[in-house]
């Protein structure tokens, strides 16, 4: 008997330690997972958002002066600026955007991407910004009527772009060879090398870079397929963008984002 007794109290002396440790100030707060610093926490935590582009004039290129500039690349030193963080610019490929962003090797991809509903579902993505368009380019004495006039010929897009994307969708344009660039500047070559018959790209690069006074005067904007819409894209569920969209309406409110579209020749959505 005296040694049930005695087990029973060993048992509640041993139950007793366990909750005086349990309620031990500290205790519960270090079994607590730890929480995750949000995308736009990180980015002001670190100082810099590392911005992914690629060489498309008139949005992030390299001028006759050798200085770095564009319409994207203004617009996100001036959202750093309210932000107090660093832009900091890396070149990527187009066609691994998402993969780059879902490896974190960079925070956005601002460099003229048009608004779709499979990258709506797989990014977040602010509010349009800039009207598009896909248009077709050729030499300026090439024969064409409509997109029939393309059917069996070469066309070239960038790979993994909206343009390659209109070509796809489009009933004559994909009865044509897909010759698929790593930029769409690439495509431009292509077409005034007479390697390709046609290119499908963006209206705001095509604007900037062919006709009189350019490098491409023998090329032409022959069609305009599909009008769209730019987007800057950020992770799925990032902060980052709904702060981004917020510094838009200041820029627009204070006549620098009109003065920039102006400046490079460019559309503001509305």
């Amino acid at each position: 008997m005296k040694k049930f007794i005695a087990l029973a109290l060993a048992l509640v002396m041993s139950l007793a330690l366990v909750a005086c440790t349990a309620s031990t100030p500290g205790s519960e707060s270090a079994s607590q997972p730890e929480v995750q610093a949000t995308d736009l926490e990180t980015i002001k935590n670190k100082g810099e958002m590392i911005i992914g582009y690629t060489v498309y004039e008139p949005m992030n290129y390299t001028d006759e002066n050798g200085v770095f500039t564009g319409f994207d690349t203004e617009l996100a030193e001036a959202v750093c600026a309210k932000l107090g963080v660093t832009p900091k610019f890396q070149e990527i490929v187009w066609e691994t955007k998402e993969v780059e962003l879902n490896a974190s090797t960079i925070d956005c991809v601002w460099n003229g991407m048009t608004i779709n509903e499979e990258r709506l579902a797989n990014m977040e993505i602010t509010d349009p910004y800039v009207v598009n368009a896909q248009v077709v380019v050729m030499l300026k004495d090439a024969a064409y009527e409509n997109t029939a006039s393309l059917i069996g010929k070469n066309v070239c897009a960038e790979q993994g772009s909206a343009g390659q994307t209109t070509i796809e969708d489009d009933a004559n344009l994909a009865q044509a060879t897909f010759v698929p660039k790593t930029v769409q500047t690439d495509c431009l070559m292509e077409v005034a090398a007479g390697t390709c018959d046609a290119a499908v790209l963006d209206i705001t690069l095509a604007n900037a870079m062919i006709g009189e006074g350019t490098d491409y005067a023998n090329l032409v904007i022959v069609d305009q397929l599909a009008e769209e819409f730019y987007g800057v894209a950020f992770r799925k569920g990032s902060d980052a963008a709904a702060a981004t969209n917020a510094i838009f309406d200041e820029l627009i409110a204070d006549g620098t984002m009109p003065a920039l579209a102006e400046k490079y020749g460019l559309t503001l959505a509305e």
